[in-house]
């Protein structure tokens, strides 16, 4: 398979980035989106240029580190799929793909198609935790919770932060992440003591970021790797409702 691609490449976040277009060959259908880029820079190595930068880590679609925008859409064309796992039998031999990092401004360029979204560990390091001792781990027939509300919490809990919800949103919401991680403990008995401080504190922090408002056109659910659904946020604009109008008696 013959592929021409178009990536952007950029030296640093002050310098002006560009599309640069490369040809790659020898593709093999079975191979990861990454292991295509793989391809492409050990040519571009012997050739004696700058390997493209990207970011990676377990390439099993765990850890959310393959950030990338695949013609205009966040981890490419395949639903419910990390780029690490997407891969190159979605595409046809001649195709042109346009291969750019995720954009917003809380997740500026690094290099590359590699950008800074510490902004995540900054809303998970206000609130995203249960910090109560809770005790050990009892027997789960003796936990107080029901299967709907495990199940729940188990399908917010599977987000990755990998911030493809942010690239997809007009206005670079961070919403469905930060509802993923406050739902994951609401449903749970551990999460109750510090749910109210949860929600206030990693809303505030999302707001500092920079990230933008939601305005339910659903592009994040649709494009999220884990499938979180945006019935999260819901839960977090009423549990954050809630908090602010008892904060101040709590307080």
């Amino acid at each position: 398979m013959k592929l021409k691609l178009h990536i952007w490449r950029q030296k640093n976040t002050r310098a002006k980035g560009k599309m640069v277009t490369y040809e790659v060959d020898g593709i093999e259908e079975d191979m990861s989106f990454l292991e295509m880029l793989d391809v492409l820079n050990e040519k571009l190595i012997l050739n004696d240029e700058e390997p493209v930068a990207f970011d990676h880590d377990c390439r099993e679609g765990i850890c959310g580190a393959c950030s990338l925008t695949v013609n205009g859409i966040p981890h490419g064309p395949e639903k419910e799929t990390t780029i690490c796992q997407l891969h190159m039998r979605k595409f046809k031999d001649g195709d042109e793909i346009y291969i750019e990092p995720f954009r917003a401004r809380a997740f500026p360029v690094l290099r590359d198609l590699v950008t800074d979204r510490t902004a995540f560990d900054r809303i998970m390091q206000a609130g995203g935790f249960v910090s109560a001792n809770t005790g050990g781990v009892p027997d789960a027939n003796a936990i107080p919770i029901s299967k709907k509300d495990a199940d729940k919490a188990m399908d917010n809990a599977a987000c990755i932060g990998c911030g493809a919800c942010v690239a997809a949103c007009k206005n670079a919401s961070a919403m469905l992440f930060v509802a993923a991680k406050v739902s994951q403990y609401a449903y749970l008995p551990q999460g109750q003591t510090e749910r109210k401080r949860r929600v206030l504190n990693m809303v505030a922090q999302m707001d500092r970021e920079g990230f933008g408002n939601c305005t339910n056109y659903y592009e994040c659910e649709a494009v999220c790797p884990k499938g979180i659904s945006v019935s999260s946020i819901a839960l977090m604009n009423r549990d954050y409702l809630r908090a602010s109008l008892t904060e101040k008696e709590e307080a």
